[in-house]
């Protein structure tokens, strides 16, 4: 079974950072794309980043490119989002997702086969 868990999300003051982890497990993981996704109140989900596994090739959003970067540790088939330089618009519900083989830029909803819960991140004085 496929299954995607993120942790890390929580409160924390703008100019502040935050480390997410999408933490997969059932599928293997280089044959695959983990992307990051957001949904604030009131507001359509958006990506917000996405790794290609096998190729090492990251894309971001504009409003978090330079403050946020995506990585992985292969090993514990792990995908990590740095968000650095927190504004109050980054407060949003974050979730990862999976693609197979590599990101669609921007993503989509409908290629992702599997999601997590999602984690909340709160950046509020």
């Amino acid at each position: 079974e496929v299954q995607l868990v993120e942790s890390g999300g929580g409160l924390v003051q703008p100019g502040g950072s935050l480390n997410l982890s999408c933490a997969t497990s059932g599928f293997i993981f280089d044959d695959y794309a983990i992307a990051w996704f957001r949904q604030a109140p009131g507001k359509e989900r958006e990506g917000v980043s996405c790794y290609s596994i096998s190729d090492d090739e990251a894309f971001y959003a504009d409003s978090v490119k330079g403050r946020f970067t995506i990585s992985s540790d292969n090993a514990k088939s792990t995908v990590y989002l740095q968000m650095n330089s927190l504004r109050p618009e980054d407060t949003a519900i974050y979730y990862c997702a999976s693609e197979v083989a590599l990101c669609t830029w921007p993503p989509e909803d409908d290629l992702m086969n599997a999601w997590g819960k999602g984690t909340l991140v709160t950046v509020s004085s």
